[in-house]
């Protein structure tokens, strides 16, 4: 499994946000970020292979870019929030489950299992 995974789940309809585009940065420190990865949610709202199973990801401070606009305008819903984005720190080589509950007005993400 994905050392990071993450979904997305439209609260306003029950259902997975399928086609959000979304990056995976690492924190270059006062250089802003390095994008390591990107994909799109499938229909499950998920992203298989995120990053590559064999891959450890060094400690530090990461970040989920989820592009929501381009959700919502395919839903024909004018959304609040352009964008999401989810930082977070990795101190260990666990798994780390990034989830993102979103709908056109709110979100809120926690740490998954």
């Amino acid at each position: 499994m994905s050392q990071i995974t993450t979904h997305i789940l439209d609260t306003s309809i029950g259902m997975p946000a399928s086609g959000v585009p979304v990056h995976l940065s690492k924190s270059a420190g006062t250089n802003g970020w390095d994008i390591i990865s990107e994909g799109v949610t499938n229909d499950d709202g998920r992203i298989p292979g995120l990053v590559d199973k064999d891959t450890m990801l060094a400690p530090g401070r990461y970040k989920l870019h989820f592009d929501t606009a381009v959700y919502f305008e395919r839903q024909k819903i004018k959304g609040f929030y352009p964008y999401v984005e989810v930082v977070f720190e990795i101190t260990s080589t666990k798994h780390h489950h990034v989830p993102l509950l979103l709908n056109p007005f709110g979100y809120s993400t926690y740490r998954g299992s």
